[in-house]
């Protein structure tokens, strides 16, 4: 497997769990009886994840000499 491959693989995984945490983030919301401390938790989570997939997307990007 060739880096292009196992980044774009790794993406795909980091996007699942990224649209899993938005999903049980809004449940929780819904819910009303949510810990404010595990919601923080979900949320700060998300944002990691977030950056971890836009550092990976421009590694496949390739460098244009300027």
């Amino acid at each position: 497997m060739t880096d292009t491959q196992e980044i774009q693989r790794r993406l795909v995984e980091l996007d699942v769990e990224h649209r899993d945490l938005d999903a049980v983030i809004e449940l929780l919301i819904l819910d009303g009886h949510h810990d404010e401390l595990q919601l923080r938790r979900l949320k700060k989570r998300k944002l990691q994840l977030k950056d971890y997939i836009t550092l990976l997307k421009m590694q496949l990007v390739p460098d244009v000499p300027a």
